[in-house]
């Protein structure tokens, strides 16, 4: 009877171990900071992701620390997807999420990102700068901007009233020392972003710099076994470096490219858009039929509708202007540490160059050695064929002689030898065979 009720105890504990080991295989630690600068470590499973950020399940996939995917910047309708080398990220319009926050490479990252988003906030001018998207641009002192501009497209359906209460003012600063304009919360975390990767990218490419070119001039020096390991240990870092930097700069390439992509960037202003279209919808459903009374008593309604679209229409190529500004500032940081690999690889390659023409005359000079030898053995061979016939058991008149003889034999058959040599050489250099 203990056996059979043990049993089922046994099975429960394993179903429970087994059904919460499934639940906890999807949950994951992310680092939430807000807008505020504030950070806080929190569990979520992938569907609740999901939900928050309006993310596709291939996306988050693109995130994965166990998976290889190339460097990529993704814009969506509520979040930017970021995955550059070690930064791996979720940027809404008010928050931004981490997934490896632990690692040692990322640390660095989160606390310069904390602190610039924290002075972003405290050198704004009202506290209440954080608790919308909207909210944040009506902050400026509007007596301090040389040129107001509309952000929100005014559509031909909108009433002119509808219109004026939905319009939000978004400042400019144009004249003066307001030479730029305030940046969303989501570029400012991207600007980190791009910061972080160009200075680690930039640090290990100073990093290999100095560590080759040393190993490299000690090899043109001295070819040894030892140097030709180190040079090839560096050229493999070399490429791999190389080809890691070359994947951030055509995907910032690929984005300066395409304005739309762009565009989708703009997560605060899609909020604000967002927010008005829903005001303007609740104005149209009250005031839907004084629109075609005011076009009548006012003919010059149509064009003013359209002249506000050319305006908001230039404002929003103005704004792609300032993040393709952003952009371009790290896409030439980036190509400027591609450069510099580049220059390393061709002196890489200059060195691989004069080792080869180094070898190649060593080996010119063995062959010049193996030429001469091989005549001077031919030439020994003949001699030895002379004395091998002397030697034989015939009877010649010569044998008969004295030792005159032999001497003049002998000192013949050496100097016809070397006379042959010199022979020889002369003809090789004639021919330009020999060096």
């Amino acid at each position: 009877m203990e056996s059979v009720k043990t049993a089922p105890v046994d099975n429960q504990g394993r179903s429970a171990a087994a059904s919460s080991k499934k639940r906890g295989a999807g949950i994951r630690a992310w680092l939430v900071i807000d807008s505020s600068g504030r950070p806080k470590l929190e569990e979520f499973e992938k569907h609740r992701i999901m939900r928050r950020t309006g993310l596709p399940a291939r996306d988050l996939r693109i995130l994965d620390p166990l998976l290889s995917y190339p460097s990529r910047i993704l814009a969506r309708e509520r979040a930017i997807v970021v995955n550059l080398e070690h930064i791996k990220a979720i940027i809404t319009a008010a928050e931004v999420l981490l997934l490896n926050s632990k690692d040692p490479l990322v640390a660095p990252f989160v606390r310069d990102l904390q602190s610039r988003i924290s002075s972003m906030c405290c050198s704004s001018p009202s506290p209440e700068g954080t608790e919308s998207a909207g909210a944040t641009l009506d902050l400026i002192d509007k007596h301090t901007l040389c040129s107001v501009r509309t952000v929100v497209e005014p559509t031909l359906t909108s009433p002119p009233r509808a219109r004026n209460s939905g319009r939000l003012q978004v400042p400019y600063k144009t004249c003066g020392d307001l030479t730029s304009m305030i940046l969303p919360f989501e570029f400012r975390v991207l600007e980190v972003c791009l910061e972080s990767l160009c200075r680690c990218l930039e640090s290990e490419t100073s990093t290999l710099e100095q560590e080759a070119y040393p190993v490299l001039d000690e090899l043109t020096c001295k070819i040894s076994t030892l140097n030709l390991e180190r040079v090839r240990q560096i050229k493999s870092r070399l490429v791999a470096i190389s080809g890691r930097v070359q994947k951030v700069r055509d995907e910032l390439e690929h984005l300066l490219d395409d304005d739309t992509h762009m565009a989708e960037m703009y997560l605060t202003n899609k909020a604000i858009h967002q927010e008005v279209d829903e005001t303007s919808n609740d104005d149209l459903e009250n005031d839907g039929h004084s629109l075609d009374n005011e076009r009548d008593q006012d003919p010059n309604s149509t064009n003013d509708e359209m002249r506000n679209i050319n305006e908001s229409s230039s404002v929003t190529k103005l704004q792609i202007e300032e993040l393709e500004m952003l952009l371009e500032a790290y896409f030439v940081q980036i190509d400027g540490t591609l450069n510099k690999l580049s220059v390393l690889r061709e002196y890489v390659d200059d060195t691989e160059d004069y080792i080869n023409i180094m070898l190649d005359d060593k080996q010119n000079q063995l062959l010049h050695m193996g030429v001469l030898i091989n005549i001077a053995t031919l030439l020994i061979t003949m001699a030895v064929v002379v004395t091998g016939i002397f030697g034989m058991n015939i009877k010649i008149s010569l044998f008969k002689t004295g030792t005159k003889e032999f001497l003049q034999t002998t000192v013949g058959t050496l100097g016809g030898t070397l006379v042959l040599y010199f022979i020889a050489m002369g003809w090789g250099r004639k021919k330009l065979l020999l060096g």
